[in-house]
């Protein structure tokens, strides 16, 4: 039985603990590197989500979620105003008043999150950050 499993993340490699292994040795080495069961349940959270993100050109928080998503290797479209929606579009999924950018993260269900500021909040809550 193979004990470690490889999973390839971009150009690294690193170790991940397999489910199936043994109890006792399971224990002994969860115990001694807790982060490799963190890291795992952090990738499989990874791959459950998308986010999509409504944009404009020349917005700074816009830009930031944008490089924030990419630099976590997370999954997401972005959609910019007067290329992929209007402004109508835009106020009627989200309400009158409401401010670039705005998140929806796609996970079970799909759930509004807001700007920026929510937006990290919400990532560093699910340990993506």
């Amino acid at each position: 039985m193979d004990l470690k499993s490889s999973k390839k993340i971009g150009k690294k490699q690193q170790r991940v603990i397999s489910s199936d292994m043994p109890y006792k040795l399971r224990e002994i080495i969860q115990d001694t590197w807790p982060q490799l069961f963190i890291l795992n349940k952090i990738q499989n959270n990874k791959k459950d989500m998308s986010f999509k993100v409504y944009s404009k050109s020349g917005c700074p928080y816009c830009s930031k979620i944008e490089a924030v998503l990419k630099l976590a290797e997370l999954q997401h479209v972005v959609y910019k105003l007067d290329e992929n929606f209007t402004k109508e579009e835009f106020y009627s999924k989200f309400g009158k008043g409401s401010t670039f950018p705005q998140v929806i993260v796609d996970g079970e269900q799909e759930s509004k999150l807001g700007g920026c500021v929510e937006t990290i909040q919400y990532l560093k809550s699910k340990q993506l950050v």
